[in-house]
């Protein structure tokens, strides 16, 4: 799929190219166009004009309509999906088949449900008057949408956290601005094809292709005429585009790094906690906001626990490149970094040897690490890469402790037999979700979001419709 911008119902590549490189193994793809500030701006205006037309006035019913038809567009090329996210990516292609692309139906399948009687909705309440003499009032509420939304979607799961923003946003009635990872383009103009053909009017849905700081990026989050921001990524962008939004007092709705953690109790089902953990460390070479970085386990365990963790992420043979030479280079300069703050390595801490193509990708080892002090780098820092250190751990307190003690709260594992304890344990952990005895067990509906630098506000059934509408209280005196 050639990347093109589509802005205002038309495909175009304004702006000079830079090429495209498969991590799997640094062959070129083809080039993108970078967006200019024209293009941006003229992808904002065909947003705002488009709010003036049919779109502005659609019913709930319509836009449940457009939804679904969107959803049934993307299961119509679903292998056309798979292939972009594989070459843009070079994820396992059982990855991109049972969780990107379904995910991405399902986003839009979803709002179209949650639709219905949402963002329309009117709670009536009669309250008497506010003043002497006053009688009662008829107060109401509605929901109107924002306007203009700028979604800025990472490279880590492209179509699937763009459209987790998207298909919300539309629901409400907004029109949107994506811009994709430079990284990841693909799969945003093939959504833009699908988006066309289901006949959405011109200017409800935008992708402006391009680079984050002075470029594309920053001219979208920087925009006066933009009305919220949707951004998934790193915390220092997230920043960066909280001070654009500020000069405009945009609200923006974030969800950024973390370096979580999984605490192991000893009456743990030993097994379920070590394939739990590989696959919370090592599922997309770590490089999902969500995957674990830091393992604590109480001591009784410890050692049993680190040998058969180092074994099983030694045995992994399918685990996919890191997306760019970059950032191999920046988890290699951690692996290095580790081991010069004394970390002894259990398993990987290299790049591996394939035989093949694959030797010119981007690969590293899945790596375990243990004897570091909490004050350690590769212990507070978010590496992004496949890897977790493991600690010991003598008491509950010392336990939450030490999950607590970061700048980060996204997400934690818990791993117990004790009922008990998992319900003490779980709301104390300082994270936005916490799963106890698995990992990455969504449910749509629920809130999604972090803590402290992990991010602003939540996603997420009604908590993305709360975000992407705006509260509007009709006072009638009766």
């Amino acid at each position: 799929m050639k990347a093109e911008h589509y802005v205002g119902g038309a495909f175009r590549s304004d702006g000079s190219a830079f090429p495209l490189i498969a991590p799997a193994d640094g062959f070129e793809l083809g080039t993108v166009p970078e967006a200019t500030r024209e293009v941006v701006d003229d992808a904002v205006t065909a947003a705002r004009s488009a709010l003036r037309g049919p779109w502005g006035t659609a019913s709930a019913e319509e836009r449940a309509a457009a939804l679904r038809s969107v959803a049934d567009g993307i299961q119509a090329r679903f292998e056309e999906f798979v292939d972009a996210e594989v070459a843009d990516t070079g994820r396992p292609r059982e990855f991109a088949r049972t969780v990107d692309v379904p995910r991405a139906v399902g986003n839009f399948r979803a709002y179209a449900d949650l639709l219905y009687g949402r963002p329309e909705r009117a709670y009536t309440t009669r309250v008497p008057g506010w003043s002497a003499g006053a009688g009662e009032a008829l107060n109401y509420t509605v929901r109107r949408p924002l306007g203009v939304v700028a979604v800025v979607s990472p490279w880590n799961l492209p179509l699937l956290l763009s459209t987790w923003k998207i298909a919300p946003a539309l629901a409400c009635g907004n029109a949107v601005v994506l811009k994709p990872s430079e990284e990841t383009p693909s799969t945003a103009t093939l959504l833009a094809h699908v988006i066309d053909d289901a006949g959405l009017p011109d200017g409800v849905f935008n992708v402006v292709h391009g680079h984050g700081p002075d470029a594309a990026g920053e001219f979208l989050t920087g925009h006066p005429d933009v009305d919220a921001i949707a951004f998934t990524g790193e915390s220092a962008t997230g920043a960066a585009i909280m001070r654009n939004a500020a000069d405009h007092v945009t609200p923006v709705s974030f969800e950024l790094g973390g370096k979580n953690p999984a605490l192991v109790f000893a009456d743990a089902d030993i097994d379920a906690a070590v394939a739990g953990t590989v696959r919370s460390s090592f599922t997309h070479s770590g490089q999902i906001c969500l995957c674990t970085e830091r393992v604590y386990v109480e001591r009784p365990i410890f050692d049993e626990f680190v040998t058969r963790l180092g074994e099983r992420a030694g045995a992994l043979d399918d685990y996919g490149p890191m997306i760019s030479a970059e950032h191999r280079d920046k988890v290699l300069a951690y692996y290095r970094l580790a081991r010069d703050e004394g970390a002894t390595v259990v398993a990987g801490g290299g790049t591996p040897t394939f035989g093949d193509d694959r030797d010119g990708g981007f690969h590293v080892e899945p790596t375990v690490l243990t004897g570091l002090p909490e004050s350690a780098r590769a212990v507070r820092e978010e590496i992004f890469g496949p890897v977790c250190h493991v600690a010991p751990f003598d008491t509950e307190d010392e336990a939450l402790a030490l999950a607590n003690d970061s700048p980060y709260g996204l997400a934690s594992t818990v791993w117990t037999r004790d009922l008990s304890r998992a319900h003490r344990v779980a709301p104390r952990v300082e994270t936005g979700i916490v799963w106890v005895n698995c990992w990455n067990l969504r449910d749509l509906r629920t809130p999604f979001g972090g803590v402290k630098a992990s991010g602003i506000g939540r996603e997420g059934g009604e908590y993305s419709l709360d975000f992407f509408s705006e509260p509007v209280n009709v006072c009638i005196q009766i």
